[in-house]
């Protein structure tokens, strides 16, 4: 049976909510009213599209002064007028009060110019969505006002690969809200409805939601009561460097936060997946330079958090593994304060999933085992169990040791360990820079001056017997070579 050549209609397109649209606002004149850090980011979003922003505010907040330095930008300390918005081609307020928001959008329409209020669908024009730039390819994403916090976790998704399904989670978002507005929740119950909202799309994917999905977030939200509305603090495992190893915890609690205390070993790519209006603190250090003191860091997450901020401790690699998570948990929970631990792919993984070897091996290796390589005052640990560094059987992995693996490796050959086993010492693992060395372990020392700065880790062990790495003059990477250990 045969079939004859026809040809096959494309679908009509669905119904949109909103129409999607690239503005081109280069070289023309934008104009902004509001004091407040929402107004700040739109102020800076228009600068980046290429538009000059005249900018109305009486009393500006400290983000508007800040995002009003930009070239094209001109801050005008007084409220807008009805002449202001002539020759504009695109209007933007932030306001707090109803009153004021439908007033600018009503002046902004009688001028013919099209107007954005910032978190007020019914009062605009257009909205900006949430932006995943590559500029000059451009994405941008809509639930139509109905679920900010949505929209950012479709946008950590989209950055990999976004699930068909994603869809239905955004028309229940929209179908939900107005009752979730009238819910009697707090407006901290209410955001954290939607960030249950989000953790269940993003589990569930392909699931459609149901009402019972409903009533099973909104009873969540509800029982959770009063603490929403307090601050928190999160601890985040930013993993070894490469932003795509974040877990998607790790993602949601970023895009959630209002203020991120990190290190620096943390990466700006990791950064650039965190809500645009979080504060960003470095509490870090590099290497053995300048740092912020652990009571120190203590204290400023402790009181943030009880001013009522959603706070992430961003730490690189996982936060419970020479990273003092434990001595801020334990801060945190002496303070009364909710408390989270993300956990994040430490160095070591990492490290070893570049190298692509196994840190266990059923004929190599029986136990892993980390290990400091520096103490609180800098030097090498005096409690460190030398027969177990010695052990045949077992894969070592030393943190930060670049100025004590001399030293670990003499102790550790006169307590026992064969000089000859593999050792491999890796800077930047996952990141752009990387570099590594490989070299028994009593030669291993001296090769590390043919590493670039930047956090060392070295591991030790018979897994690591048939690599020998070259260190490679390009910024992206390592070259490999493999071949049997002489």
């Amino acid at each position: 049976m045969s079939l004859s050549p026809s040809d096959i209609r494309s679908p009509r397109m669905e119904a949109l909510a909103r129409l999607p649209v690239f503005f081109a606002l280069h070289g023309r004149r934008a104009v902004v009213s509001g004091a407040n850090a929402a107004a700040a980011w739109k102020i800076e979003l228009l600068s980046a599209a290429g538009a000059h922003v005249d900018v109305y505010a009486a009393d500006p907040g400290e983000d508007v002064v800040a995002a009003a330095d930009a070239v094209d930008v001109t801050l005008h300390r007084r409220e807008i007028a009805d002449a202001d918005f002539a020759g504009a081609a695109i209007a933007v307020g932030a306001y707090d009060d109803e009153t004021q928001a439908a007033g600018f959008s009503a002046r902004a329409r009688a001028a013919g110019v099209p107007v954005n209020l910032v978190d007020r669908p019914g009062l605009s024009d257009f909205s900006f969505g949430t932006i995943v730039n590559r500029s000059p390819l451009v994405v941008g994403i809509s639930t139509d006002g109905a679920a900010p916090v949505f929209a950012q976790a479709i946008r950590a998704k989209i950055e990999a690969m976004i699930p068909l399904g994603f869809a239905r989670w955004a028309d229940a978002a929209r179908r939900w809200r107005d009752t979730v507005k009238s819910s009697g929740l707090s407006f901290g119950g209410r955001r954290r409805f939607w960030q249950l909202f989000t953790g269940r799309a993003v589990a569930n994917a392909d699931k459609v939601p149901e009402t019972r999905d409903f009533e099973a977030l909104l009873e969540a939200a509800r029982r959770e009561g009063a603490s929403v509305d307090h601050g928190s603090v999160t601890l985040v495992g930013a993993g070894p460097g490469d932003p795509e190893l974040l877990t998607l915890r790790a993602v949601r609690a970023l895009q959630s936060a209002d203020v991120i205390l990190f290190d620096q070993l943390v990466s700006s790519g990791v950064l650039d997946f965190a809500r645009r209006e979080a504060r960003k603190m470095l509490v870090g250090k590099a290497g053995y330079g300048p740092a912020c003191k652990q009571d120190e860091i203590n204290r400023l997450m402790i009181t943030l958090a009880k001013s009522g901020k959603r706070v992430v401790r961003l730490k690189g690699g996982d936060p419970m593994i020479f990273g003092r998570g434990g001595e801020e948990l334990a801060a945190c929970r002496a303070a009364g304060l909710e408390v989270e631990v993300v956990p994040g792919i430490t160095a070591a993984q990492g490290a070893a999933s570049r190298l692509g070897v196994a840190l266990t091996h059923r004929s190599a290796a029986r136990r892993l085992q980390y290990v400091t390589g520096h103490g609180a005052d800098g030097k090498l640990p005096r409690d460190i169990d030398w027969t177990s560094i010695a052990d045949p059987t077992a894969t070592t992995v030393v943190y930060m040791p670049a100025r004590t693996l001399a030293e670990l490796a003499a102790a550790g050959i006169a307590h026992g360990l064969d000089p000859a086993t593999p050792a491999v010492a890796i800077v930047k693992a996952t990141r752009p820079g990387e570099a590594v060395v490989a070299a028994p372990i009593r030669d291993l020392p001296a090769r590390l001056a043919e590493l670039p700065p930047g956090p060392v880790l070295v591991m030790i062990g018979q897994v690591f017997s048939e690599i020998q790495a070259v260190t490679s003059s390009e910024s992206d990477g390592v070259g490999w070579v493999r071949r049997e250990a002489p």
